[in-house]
């Protein structure tokens, strides 16, 4: 943290003589209607700098790396205007693999019981979310505020298949809503570069149905299933106030 707090007083130091909202070539510091953004988590660069004062020869290479608390999920904004900013959020995951000749234990006993067994697995994982960002204020700092949505759904399943075996084992698909307000604060160190922390309150509420294994051997066929989960959650997030490293173009 101190390493981070550090970095952001330097920035502020070699930029608070600016006066206007250009630099010296003459390129708008603040983003404009129409730009779009991307945003990246900023702890590896923080690191780096941080590290590179203290003199440490081990510094981990910085990174491009995903917002925090969104493992996988691109995020981005377009400016609707100078003070209005659209929020997005995507993810969009399918995936499947297959192994051939593999030994598989039925018992849990450790031991092989069927070989050549042909495994496949698949999934999809799938997250969406919108919102609107409003500004507040004038020059580098800037106050923000807003709402936003998101929505997810999960699901996966596996088959072993082999000469008089078979087992289908599907995971219960899992569905997501969240309803979130924010407030935060973005910093302009340079054109269109910009570093900024938020804080939420809102509401998650998420189901799990069941899932269900089906497994025959030899002819006979049995099916087992699991149970359902739900939970319902209403209380603030981010409580760490990352700090996100921000692109406009």
């Amino acid at each position: 943290m101190k390493k981070g707090l550090l970095i952001v007083a330097m920035m502020i130091g070699v930029t608070a003589s600016a006066q206007d909202m250009n630099s010296k070539k003459g390129t708008p510091i603040l983003p404009e209607s129409g730009d779009w953004s991307i945003g990246i988590g900023s702890g590896s660069s923080l690191s780096y700098f941080g590290n590179l004062l203290n003199g440490n020869t081990a510094n981990a290479p910085m990174s491009f790396n995903w917002t925090e608390g969104n493992t996988n999920v691109i995020t981005g904004k377009m400016m609707k205007d100078a003070n209005t900013a659209y929020r997005a959020k995507v993810r969009l995951g399918f995936g499947s693999k297959t192994s051939d000749n593999q030994s598989v234990d039925l018992d849990g006993d450790g031991i092989a019981d069927v070989d050549s067994v042909e495994i496949k697995n698949g999934g999809s994982n799938i997250n969406l979310g919108a919102g609107i960002q409003m500004y507040r204020g004038k020059g580098r700092v800037r106050g923000f505020y807003g709402a936003e949505a998101n929505i997810g759904l999960s699901s996966g399943k596996e088959t072993w298949t082999a000469t008089d075996l078979s087992v289908e084992a599907k995971a219960g698909s899992t569905f997501n809503l969240g309803i979130r307000g924010f407030i935060g604060v973005e910093y302009f160190f340079a054109p269109k570069m910009s570093l900024s922390g938020e804080l939420g309150w809102g509401l998650g509420i998420a189901s799990t149905g069941a899932s269900e294994t089906t497994v025959t051997i030899g002819g006979t066929t049995t099916t087992t299933k699991g149970g359902k989960v739900s939970s319902f959650g209403l209380d603030t997030d981010n409580a760490g106030a990352a700090i996100n490293l921000n692109f406009y173009f």
